[in-house]
């Protein structure tokens, strides 16, 4: 199992960035190429979602991306430190309902462009966890 971790300040600059090596890591992991611009939009709207909410919270940690190589699988895990209210706690949101919309619009072009997602949220931050198949290297027979 190899894990590359990036982590970086969150500003929307280096958002590129974290698409650009999940896409690479992805590709040497055997994700199939057809799936490869799938890979980057999902993590450029998780990182830019981190990103905002880091922002918002004015949150100085930086946003924490794993990227996760196992058997038959390639994982990415975008991290944020920022609080996610609780169900019924609204104290000390700005508008609730607003970054609540912004939140699930997020997420749902993440869905539609993943199939095995996985979120998590609390007091203490939070994660997007995406899953892809791979293939294994072509044996070369010599």
């Amino acid at each position: 199992m190899a894990t590359v971790e990036l982590r970086f300040s969150a500003l929307p600059e280096h958002v590129r960035t974290a698409r650009l090596v999940a896409a690479a890591v992805a590709r040497r992991a055997g994700v199939d190429e057809a799936v490869l611009d799938e890979v980057r939009l999902a993590v450029g709207e998780a990182c830019t979602r981190a990103v905002g909410l880091h922002q918002l919270g004015g949150i100085s940690a930086p946003v924490k991306v794993l990227l996760i190589e196992e058997e038959k699988q390639f994982s990415i895990e975008v991290g944020d430190e920022a609080p996610h209210a609780v169900p019924g706690d609204r104290a000390g949101a700005g508008d609730p309902d607003t970054e609540a919309e912004e939140d699930e619009m997020g997420l749902a072009v993440i869905s539609g462009l993943v199939d095995d997602v996985e979120v998590s949220a609390g007091e203490h931050g939070g994660s997007i966890k995406m899953t892809w198949p791979t293939t294994p290297p072509p044996t070369i027979l010599v």
